[in-house]
């Protein structure tokens, strides 16, 4: 299994280093809830900075590649 580092350079590319909860809905295909869920809930790590969570891509790429 490949790991976060090499699969950082094949995921979301298009994508910046560090993402918003608007991004990762896009990203993950997902509603707005459940992307607001899955960070609240620290099921993928992020940063509040003032009202907006900032996720790392990285963290996003360790939750789909570490969880079932």
């Amino acid at each position: 299994m490949q790991n976060v580092k090499d699969n950082y350079k094949l995921m979301f590319t298009t994508y910046p280093d560090v993402v918003t909860v608007r991004e990762l809905k896009d990203m993950l295909g997902i509603g707005i809830t459940l992307a607001y869920r899955l960070v609240k809930s620290n099921n993928i790590k992020s940063l509040k900075i003032g009202r907006e969570y900032k996720i790392p891509k990285a963290n996003v790429i360790s939750y789909l590649t570490t969880n079932n």
